[in-house]
């Protein structure tokens, strides 16, 4: 009866102290767990920072809250160790996550699977490396740390972009990584979006015998793909202790993302269980609409909290700035002097917002003096065309100014407006009327596209000489242009001609000579007489106008190259007259004309021109003269090649006192009209 008793007794005290054992264990000893989403009431998971799990089942890893981080570890230990000396033991896991950028296809930090000793990772530093390090600990050690990463964002550590995979060791920089996506039948890789929005199932596994380390990854419902992702071989003892925590980190950078988790499972020493898909939690795709809802909440918030209060502070000083620089950029400087011009001067605000600019693309043509640009007057829509002069010297703007006032009074039909001047430091700017067919030379040579009949050609010679009668003799001085040439004939929307560009052109009172000795023209239409003395008078325009005769009827440039390797040069005034010398005087005119001319009108321009076109400037015609020829008024007398002089005393270039190096030969004038004494 005793022997019953004591064997009673030591039963009842073996299976207390088994239970009492099995009860003090240690929570480590939890090998296993399976997460069908994350359903409550939730036990076992610990959520720090901004995770947090929906009362739908998800494990929300981070929301919209920019710069921070989130962590979520199954909150027992799990061992990777028999014993403290022992190799880690084999361990798998397989999870489905989804990160939901706010942006579509620009993601935040990215996420990570890790191991480490403590689930509360107080040294990580949010916003930056996934969540996991610092600059103190990244790389050491005695962190102890392991992690699969899938990264979003291409750091300096040499990740190969943003879209990758990656294992991490103690460091965020990778021991190994690949481009996110899977192998589908051992040889065709298919890459994969990390930040697509869309469900992707994660496999890692460890090996501890061969110390391989293996990640897969497959869309959602795909089963495991054969290959690996990521494969390499590590003994992670030296990186795992005997008892460690499991979880996900994650963070936000100024750019936003949700990272999501759906479901997970983890054993030690065999394959993690397999997840029931079918029970796992839905995160929905966002619609553009939605995209579109949450870019304008954001941005609102942004203009709210962080715009208007900088808007309200930089204010004022942007706007003191732009005053202050508008007014440097439109300054003028306006002389006492010039106060008797200031109907004619015009401000240099308005002449740069009508050309917008003096940009290339409104350019209508460079001379000899600036450019030319098109524009249009900001209040009233007129069409303008500008030159911009530079002016370098200062000596003898005044009077320069004064003349051009003067000439800004003048109202002829064949004159082009000269509506008023703009000085700005350097910078003379005359203001014309735009002619919208542009200048007469185009329509003369390098094979025009449109090419004027006989009939245009009269008018536009008839409004020119009725132009330079006008200034001869007809307005209350004498204007000499000094300029006459056929790209300074501009034509109107009806092809009138009309005489532009005074910026050579001085004035004097009638019965006087301009007090001038200065050569000023272009090399052709210059004549011998103020080649040789400098002094410009009404005849010398008149010669001119000469040249510009024979240029229209013939269609030829007053100087052409007849030899381009000895460089010979052939005068159109001596072109002409040789073929009035051998009898055929018509077979000058421009081969364009064809049979549409009027033979006798035709043949007495072409004598026009040469008489007016004589070196002694006493024989020359004057304008009135001209106009009545060509008017009809007056019939040409009969001339022939006998009553002029020889063609070389036509052209009657000296041979000495000027170099044929010191004119111009590309339709550009002499001498600057801003010189002093140059007008």
């Amino acid at each position: 009866m005793f022997l019953k008793l004591l064997i009673i007794v030591f039963f009842f005290f073996f299976f207390f102290f088994s239970i009492l054992s099995q009860s003090l264990q240690p929570s480590s000893q939890n090998l296993e767990f399976t997460f069908n989403g994350f359903y409550p009431p939730l036990r076992d998971i610990s959520v720090q920072g901004i995770s947090s799990v929906t009362s739908k089942g998800v494990l929300k890893l981070t929301n919209f809250t920019t710069t921070d981080s989130g962590h979520a570890f199954y909150s027992k230990q799990i061992r990777f160790r028999d014993s403290p000396n022992d190799t880690v033991s084999s361990f798998s896991t397989t999870f489905v996550f989804v990160i939901r950028p706010l942006v579509p296809g620009i993601g935040a930090e990215g996420m990570a699977f890790v191991i480490a000793p403590n689930f509360s990772l107080p040294t990580a530093a949010p916003s930056k490396d996934l969540g996991l390090s610092n600059i103190i600990n990244n790389g050491n050690d005695t962190h102890h740390v392991f992690a699969v990463e899938f990264d979003t964002v291409q750091d300096p550590l040499d990740d190969p972009d943003n879209n990758h995979v990656g294992i991490d060791i103690n460091s965020l920089k990778s021991v190994k990584t690949s481009p996110a996506g899977y192998w589908y039948n051992n040889d065709q890789f298919k890459k994969l979006t990390l930040v697509s929005g869309k469900p992707m199932q994660v496999w890692v596994d460890y090996d501890g015998r061969t110390h391989r380390i293996n990640v897969t990854m497959a869309p959602f419902r795909k089963e495991k793909p054969e290959k690996a992702l990521v494969s390499i071989v590590r003994d992670l003892s030296s990186v795992l202790l005997q008892d460690m925590f499991v979880g996900f980190s994650s963070a936000t950078g100024t750019i936003l993302s949700e990272h999501f988790v759906l479901g997970w499972s983890f054993r030690v020493k065999r394959e993690a269980p397999l997840l029931d898909l079918s029970k796992l939690p839905k995160v929905k795709q966002r619609s553009w609409m939605t995209w579109l809802a949450l870019m304008f909440v954001f941005l609102l918030l942004f203009t709210i909290f962080c715009l208007i209060p900088w808007l309200v502070i930089s204010s004022p000083i942007c706007l003191v700035r732009c005053i202050l620089r508008r007014r440097r950029k439109f300054a003028e400087e306006i002389e006492d002097w010039e106060t008797e011009f200031s109907k004619n001067r015009m401000k240099f605000k308005d002449l740069y917002y009508a050309t917008k600019g003096f940009k290339d693309k409104g350019l209508l043509g460079r001379g000899g003096f600036g450019s030319v640009y098109k524009g249009v007057m900001p209040k009233t829509n007129k069409e303008i065309a500008v030159k911009r002069v530079s002016n370098k010297s200062q000596q003898g703007l005044k009077e320069f100014v004064a003349e051009i006032a003067s000439i800004g009074r003048m109202s002829h039909r064949n004159l082009v407006p000269l509506l008023g001047y703009c000085r700005r430091k350097d910078d003379l700017l005359l203001v014309y009327d735009y002619m919208p067919n542009g200048s007469l030379d185009k329509y003369l040579h390098n094979s025009p596209e449109v090419a004027l009949d006989w009939n245009q050609r009269i008018k536009i010679i008839k409004g020119v000489a009725s132009a330079l009668f006008f200034l001869h003799e007809d307005w209350e001085q004498v204007v000499i242009h000094r300029d006459v040439k056929s790209s300074n004939v501009l034509l109107d929307s009806e092809h009138n001609g009309r005489l532009g560009d005074f910026g050579l052109a001085r004035l004097c009172g009638h019965g006087t000579e301009p007090d001038t000795t200065n050569v000023a023209g272009t090399w052709g239409y210059l004549a011998p007489d103020h080649v040789r003395t400098g002094r410009a008078t009404t005849a010398t325009d008149v010669f001119a106008f000469g040249v510009l005769l024979l240029e229209v009827a013939c269609g030829r440039r007053p100087i052409e190259v007849q030899d381009s390797v000895s460089g010979e040069r052939v005068f159109l005034v001596d072109w002409v007259f040789q073929f009035w010398i051998d009898g055929n005087i018509l077979g000058a005119k421009d081969p364009n004309l064809w049979y549409d001319y009027e033979v006798g009108e035709t043949e007495m321009v072409l004598k026009l021109g040469l008489l007016c076109s004589q070196s002694d400037p006493e024989n020359r015609p004057t304008m009135r003269q001209v106009l009545h020829y060509l008017r009809g008024d007056v019939m040409l007398p009969n001339l022939s090649p006998s009553d002029l002089r020889g063609s070389e005393r036509l052209l009657g270039i000296p041979e000495v006192g000027f170099s044929e190096s010191s004119l111009s030969t590309g339709g550009s004038s002499i001498t600057n009209s801003l010189q002093s004494g140059g007008r």
